[in-house]
């Protein structure tokens, strides 16, 4: 069950994009399981990957033919991660682009690979080989959706955003879709998001946009701190709304794309967390007056990857002290007397223990919201960091025991 998540009925084109979704029978469901992305000519491109040691084949490839070429192509199964495969996951990964790159008269290192689903298992080259002609011949502009749905594994909803803007006078366009409801736990983006513009912009600025606004999204959320070997976030840049190229990090059009790319990214990293596998909860850990960024950021996960703290959400139970244990074992220095924790906007703790003006049915009343904030104090500084999270259901650990069910 979503927490407050509505799907979108349509995404908007993006010029120079076009995708495809298919039943290829990767997943066990026979659903949509094969996707593919053709970019235009001259398109420019930026991605980041997930840093688990065990990477799949399709990242260790995606990053080597990124190197050497402008991809053209990305082929994306979902059902099958192509990960702990060793050589034959390589070789596997391999053959799918070169399939693609047969059937399009491109070259295969134009070709991108990316994987999701389960992990270990040798991914059906035979069964996208199958596939592929056919769909090749569906690519169209205006298949976000259907090509949003060919990612999702565990996601009980289509994740997707279009947001539009004006630059020098042209119309440009930004179109997104993320997958993702477990094993999410930032260290990249843990997901998998493709995000289109039709904005002219500068290669390295490209990446340097990417970067900035992962940060502030997809390495921003955590579900159950589990960090997936596959994860792959891809920005890309055709340059078919006739702007003038953006070479210039300090002007404003610069900073207008920025926004708008760290909007859509935000809207999909939380999408994910609303969806994650058995949510009830939608949480917000806010934390001010760190001493550094790192000191916020290691005390909003602490809280937020805790067990205890986690169930007692599931639960709506404002147990206030496995909050404050949190806090304290996240290794950060701070004189507990002089922090405050906040539920919503009820003070729950002060002075070193439970607030003098707090009561249970304040905490309650907050606890029962479907979206909370979880906002921390430390006063040992000037620094903050905001990330979101989700509770820890019954519903989680039946979607994660079945799993290959």
């Amino acid at each position: 069950m979503a927490v407050n998540l509505t799907e979108p009925e349509s995404l908007l084109p993006v010029k120079g994009v076009r995708l495809a979704s298919v039943t290829a029978g990767i997943k066990k469901n026979q659903t949509d399981d094969l996707v593919l992305i053709e970019l235009a000519k001259n398109s420019q491109c930026a991605a980041v990957f997930t840093q688990n040691k065990f990477c799949a084949a399709p990242v260790t490839l995606a990053k080597k033919h990124l190197q050497t070429k402008t991809p053209e192509f990305l082929l994306v199964n979902s059902g099958n991660a192509n990960a702990g495969t060793g050589k034959q996951g390589m070789l596997d990964a391999l053959q799918s682009c070169e399939l693609v790159a047969a059937l399009t008269n491109c070259d295969v290192n134009e070709v991108l690979p990316f994987s999701t689903g389960v992990i270990g298992e040798n991914l059906p080259v035979d069964k996208i080989a199958a596939a592929l002609p056919d769909l090749y011949d569906q690519l169209l502009e205006d298949n976000w959706v259907k090509a949003g749905r060919g990612i999702m594994t565990t996601d009980t909803k289509l994740k997707g955003i279009s947001r539009q803007i004006q630059l020098q006078g042209k119309t440009v366009t930004v179109t997104g879709l993320s997958k993702g409801a477990g094993m999410i736990q930032p260290n990249m983006a843990t997901m998998l998001s493709y995000i289109a513009t039709d904005a002219a912009i500068n290669k390295n600025l490209l990446q340097q946009c990417l970067n900035s606004a992962v940060q502030l999204s997809f390495n921003s959320i955590t579900v159950d701190s589990d960090t997936s070997t596959n994860d792959a976030c891809v920005l890309m840049s055709t340059g078919q709304a006739d702007n003038e190229i953006i070479t210039d990090h300090s002007s404003d059009e610069y900073q207008k794309i920025l926004n708008v790319i760290t909007e859509v990214c935000l809207y999909l990293a939380q999408a994910i967390i609303r969806d994650a596998e058995g949510a009830t909860k939608f949480v917000t850990l806010q934390v001010n007056t760190a001493g550094s960024i790192d000191d916020a950021r290691k005390v909003a996960y602490t809280v937020a990857h805790s067990p205890l703290v986690k169930t007692a959400l599931f639960a709506s139970d404002p147990n206030w002290g496995r909050i404050l244990a949190a806090v304290g074992r996240a290794g950060v220095e701070f004189d507990i007397d002089n922090i405050q924790i906040y539920l919503g906007d009820v003070c729950i703790v002060s002075a070193g223990g439970r607030d003098a003006a707090y009561t249970e049915e304040q905490g309650q009343k907050v606890m029962n919201q479907q979206e909370i904030t979880i906002r921390i104090e430390l006063n040992a500084g000037d620094s903050s960091a905001c990330i979101w999270t989700s509770d820890l259901s019954y519903d989680y650990v039946k979607i994660n025991s079945e799993y290959r069910s």
